[in-house]
C-alpha cells in the first residue's frame, strides 16, 4: 500500500515512514503543505497522513483542496491541538480520522489499519504481479512458493513501478526511490535497472513500458 506522510517534523515523520516501511507499505514523505497539495494531486496515495501544522500551505487547507476536487483518499489528521472545536474543525473538512500528539506508533498503526478496512482497501504487505507476487516484507517476488533472486537496486525499481502501476514513472523518481532523494546520480544510472528487471519479467506476461523523454511504465498482461 501507499501512504503519504505530510509532517513538519521531519524526525516525527521518518519514525512514521520508517514503522510503516518496515511494515512493507511504500511511504512518500512531505514536509511542505503545497509541495504535498501538488502531490497528492499528480501523484496521488492509498492513504494519507496529514499533519495540520504546516509551512506553505496549511494541513485543513490541503484537505479541503483533496474533497473539493472529489478525491476520497481515506486522511488522518495529527495535531498538537486536543481542544474539540479543532477536532470537529477537521473532521468537518473531509477527516476520516483525528490523533493528537504526542502518540504512539502502534495506536497510528491501528488507526490506519481501521481506515483501510471502512473503504474496503488491501492493507497487505503482498502485492499480485500477474503469475507472481511480490512480498513487500522480505523484499522477494515470487513465482508459487519459488523466489526469484532479484539484485537489490532491480527490487526497488520493481517496488517504485508496483506503486505507481498503469502510471508513468519519471527516471527522477525511479532514482529518488534507488539511490534516496537528493542523491547525486546521473539520470541514467538508472536504465541498467530497468533494462535487466524488464528482461527478467517478459517471460511471465509482465512488461516496462518505455514513454521516451518521460519515464517508464509496469504493465501486467490481463
Amino acid at each position: 500500500m501507499r501512504i503519504a506522510v505530510i509532517e513538519d517534523n521531519a524526525e516525527l515523520a521518518e519514525g512514521i515512514a520508517y514503522r510503516l516501511r518496515d511494515r512493507g507499505h511504500s511511504v512518500d514523505v512531505l514536509h511542505d503543505g503545497q509541495e504535498a497539495a501538488d502531490f497528492l494531486s499528480h501523484e496521488g496515495a492509498d492513504l494519507v497522513v496529514l499533519d495540520i501544522n504546516l509551512p506553505g500551505k496549511d494541513g485543513l487547507a490541503v484537505l479541503r483542496g483533496l474533497r473539493d476536487r472529489g478525491d476520497n483518499t481515506p486522511v488522518i489528521l495529527l495535531t498538537a491541538r486536543s481542544d474539540t472545536q479543532d477536532r470537529v474543525t477537521g473532521l468537518d473538512a473531509g477527516a476520516d480520522d483525528y490523533l493528537v500528539k504526542p502518540f504512539e506508533m502502534d495506536e497510528l498503526e491501528a488507526r490506519l489499519r481501521a481506515l483501510a478496512r471502512r473503504k474496503e482497501l488491501v492493507f497487505t504487505a503482498r502485492n499480485a504481479l500477474g503469475p507472481l507476487v511480490f512480498d513487500r516484507d522480505s523484499r522477494q517476488l515470487m513465482d508459487g512458493e519459488t523466489p526469484l533472486n532479484l539484485p537489490r537496486r532491480e527490487v526497488a525499481v520493481l517496488e517504485c513501478l508496483l506503486d505507481r502501476s498503469g502510471r508513468l514513472v519519471s527516471k527522477s523518481q525511479l532514482i529518488a526511490h534507488v539511490y534516496g532523494t537528493g542523491a547525486d546520480v546521473d539520470d541514467s544510472a538508472v536504465e541498467p535497472h530497468v533494462s535487466r528487471l524488464r528482461r527478467r519479467l517478459q517471460g511471465y506476461g509482465i512488461r516496462i513500458k518505455t514513454a521516451r523523454g518521460l519515464g517508464y511504465m509496469l504493465d501486467v498482461e490481463t
